[in-house]
């Protein structure tokens, strides 16, 4: 099926207590003001203010070891899974809004509908 996708962003996953404190050390690191969700539902997440056709950064608190992993936007999520897939990542879990995979060389990233706000002039075309 035809669709788009492109890197979105960077996400820091902090094994942490203090989710605070984790995003003043990589907001002062990055130079990137830090920005906190209004939505209760996304407190374990920190957002770093990047332009709107940039792409995003936030910092996670999480359970296993800390990392950084990457999200790829798509406006067609199975679609980009199954292209993906093809390629021989595996699908590890549905949560949320969002697909979580891992590549065939071990690395965890995340599928995610379009947040850059050039996503339809930007992103690369699949068929």
């Amino acid at each position: 099926m035809a669709h788009q996708s492109q890197l979105a962003g960077f996400i820091i996953d902090c094994k942490t207590d203090d989710l605070d404190a984790a995003t003043s050390f990589w907001s002062q690191a990055l130079g990137l003001d830090p920005e906190t969700p209004q939505d209760p539902e996304e407190s374990a997440y920190r957002y770093l203010e990047t332009g709107p056709e940039e792409v995003h950064i936030e910092v996670q608190k999480v359970d296993h070891p800390s990392r950084v992993h990457l999200d790829i936007e798509t406006d067609d999520i199975d679609a980009e899974v199954a292209r993906l897939e093809a390629l021989g990542a595996k699908r590890i879990d549905d949560i949320k809004r969002w697909v979580v995979m891992e590549a065939p060389t071990g690395q965890r990233f995340c599928v995610v509908k379009p947040v850059r706000a050039n996503f339809v002039q930007t992103a690369n075309h699949w068929d």
